[in-house]
């Protein structure tokens, strides 16, 4: 069943074309651990000129504790700077177990893109997956794209459990095209599971 829904998974990441003013639209997910406290403004010019070609950065691992969501507003700022106008969005903290607790972010270039609603923790998967996911809807002209931005547990603590009941959900509750960007903490032989 797992290769099954993380084969339909890939199939819609993959089959999926955005017809905009723009030709296409590229994601980075980037897992930035304690993205937030640990990171400083050297650091976040890095993280800008690695990210600043594309069009839509989904972080994990943003700290949860109070004012650390600054260094998103931070990286956004850096961005700004260097020719296009970006803007961002901000989970609240994950309903986690203790010590894992984080916040998710994106950041978009508004040119092309579009959002209406700030934010959506998928609550409905709380009781099955460590770190809730985040949903966001982007507008591209007149299309809807979904991302879900999500960080597994551990790879050592059944990630794969997880993943099935994430996929589970999109299959069976996102109508429009999605993409499921994040980091899945999955050992190698999973990982070749996926690249298939």
């Amino acid at each position: 069943m797992l290769k099954r829904t993380i084969f339909v998974i890939l199939l819609l990441f993959s089959c999926y074309s955005v017809f905009s003013q723009k030709d296409e639209i590229s994601l980075i997910s980037w897992n930035i651990k304690d993205f937030g406290k640990t990171k400083n403004s050297e650091e976040l010019n890095k993280i800008a000129e690695i990210v600043m070609d594309v069009d839509i950065l989904a972080i994990q691992e943003v700290v949860a504790g109070f004012g650390e969501a600054q260094a998103v507003a931070k990286l956004t700022d850096i961005l700004n700077r260097k020719g296009s106008k970006w803007d961002y969005v901000i989970s609240e903290p994950t309903n986690s177990p203790k010590y894992v607790t984080e916040r998710y972010a994106f950041i978009w270039k508004t040119r092309y893109i579009k959002i209406k609603d700030r934010e959506l923790l998928i609550s409905q998967l709380d009781s099955l997956i460590d770190r809730e996911p985040f949903l966001l809807n982007f507008f591209l002209d007149e299309r809807t794209l979904a991302v879900v931005n999500y960080h597994s547990r551990p790879y050592n603590k059944d990630p794969e459990s997880e993943i099935e009941a994430l996929s589970k959900f999109v299959i069976d509750s996102i109508k429009t095209p999605v993409i499921i960007a994040g980091d899945f903490n999955v050992d190698e032989k999973l990982r070749s599971v996926l690249l298939l």
